[in-house]
């Protein structure tokens, strides 16, 4: 396949309309082909004499998914630039943006061929723009074309950025809520990114707060969907999503109810509660992937939380082991548990078969924690006034001692 080289005779522009001219037209023999390669390129130099140039990029993409079963990479990658290029032709923004959805709506058409050079391509047009808005446009296909194509390791790193580009963007809620599901849909598909999409799961919910019931029913499936995974991951044991108005929605729906119950079992109560659920939802449990043993562990691990939360900082080995329905032999390997995943600081006295908590995560961070630390807080700050009084009365009176000893010995 002849390679795209750009002459002094021809401009680029005009050389990749007569590549692509040749490549459409290479089957219809030769007298058809060179008429109709003729006309194309005089219409290509029609346009670009007018400068009409988004009618030039349209007479250069319509083969594109031609060119993309027929030409080589590096051709591609040569005639893409070339196009793309193009649309620092444009001084209207909104033209710039009309340049960019054709362009990128070709080049996403076929997302399972050559999806990382398509990738490429799209990274490439995105920072070839100047609105911010026609970069977002952009950057949206590129997020699909990477979930479509199955090539998300493209992609991901750039969420490390996605703060920094929102404030370049200035988006609306509307779009922000296609971005972060977009996102978690991604790090979806990667089993070492869950808590990332957690995440991302848990800033598209909190785009809704006091919208009209028909706009929060939209959350409604994404909400069940953060709620299932939070349950299901091993190492996430705190979430706000109870305070969040899309899941509480689900409380009173007669389809996902039982889905907010578990959430709150969770987040609020201890394993007993669990059981209890279970018994009557088993079948719910297995519709949604959630496996019975799983549950019961990470149950246990929120249960001893909650004792650490509520025992006034000792815990009996005797209530784990009731609690946590394990064995004697069990406690101390359950406290280490959690321990080591940061949900308990503290120690175990065995002489005395207590665990002394320093402190402990609390799964829930709302009004009644906010409180609580406010008050820990008003406490503290009055322990610390009063040991600065008592160093500066004492202070006085050391003073005054001297001064008097002072006199006396003059």
């Amino acid at each position: 396949m002849t390679t795209v080289v750009p002459t002094s005779e021809e401009d680029p522009a005009l050389a990749v309309v007569r590549f692509t001219s040749e490549l459409a037209w290479a089957d219809a023999g030769p007298e058809a082909a060179e008429e109709q390669v003729n006309r194309l390129c005089l219409e290509a130099q029609e346009s670009m004499v007018m400068g009409r140039w988004l009618d030039l990029v349209n007479l250069m993409v319509t083969s594109a998914e031609l060119m993309f079963s027929k030409v080589s990479d590096k051709d591609l990658e040569c005639i893409f630039t070339v196009i793309c290029n193009l649309v620092s032709k444009l001084e209207s923004p909104d033209e710039a943006h009309e340049m960019a959805k054709l362009i990128a709506g070709k080049v996403t058409q076929q997302p399972n061929e050559k999806p990382a050079l398509r990738l490429k391509i799209l990274f490439n047009l995105y920072n070839l723009l100047e609105n911010p808005y026609s970069r977002f446009f952009v950057y949206m296909k590129a997020l699909n074309l990477a979930l479509n194509g199955k090539v998300n390791e493209h992609i991901i790193p750039s969420f490390k950025k996605i703060d920094s580009f929102l404030k370049e963007w200035n988006i609306d809620i509307k779009d922000k809520r296609e971005l972060f599901l977009g996102i978690a849909n991604v790090l979806k598909e990667n089993k070492s990114s869950s808590k990332d999409s957690f995440k991302f799961l848990t800033k598209y919910l909190a785009t809704f707060s006091g919208e009209d019931e028909y706009t929060m029913g939209e959350a409604k499936e994404e909400a069940v969907r953060t709620i299932i995974e939070f349950v299901k991951a091993p190492d996430m044991f705190q979430c706000d999503l109870l305070e969040m108005p899309a899941v509480g929605k689900l409380e009173k729906d007669a389809k996902y109810a039982p889905v907010y119950q578990l959430l709150k079992i969770f987040l609020t109560q201890r394993l007993d509660a669990y059981f209890e659920f279970q018994a009557v939802n088993s079948t719910l449990l297995k519709s949604y992937g959630l496996v019975h043993e799983d549950c019961i562990s990470k149950m246990r691990l929120m249960s001893l939380v909650d004792l650490g939360a509520n025992e006034s900082g000792q815990i009996p080995y005797v209530l784990i082991r009731d609690t946590l329905r394990i064995s004697d032999d069990e406690v101390e390997t359950w406290v280490v548990k959690a321990i080591t995943a940061k949900l308990i600081y503290g120690k175990m006295d065995q002489m005395n078969e207590v665990v002394i908590v320093s402190r402990c995560t609390e799964r829930v961070f709302g009004q009644q924690q906010w409180q609580t630390l406010r008050t820990k807080l008003a406490t503290w700050r009055g322990n610390i006034a009063n040991v600065i009084n008592t160093i500066q009365a004492n202070k006085i009176t050391e003073d005054g001692a001297q001064a008097v000893q002072g006199v006396m010995s003059r």
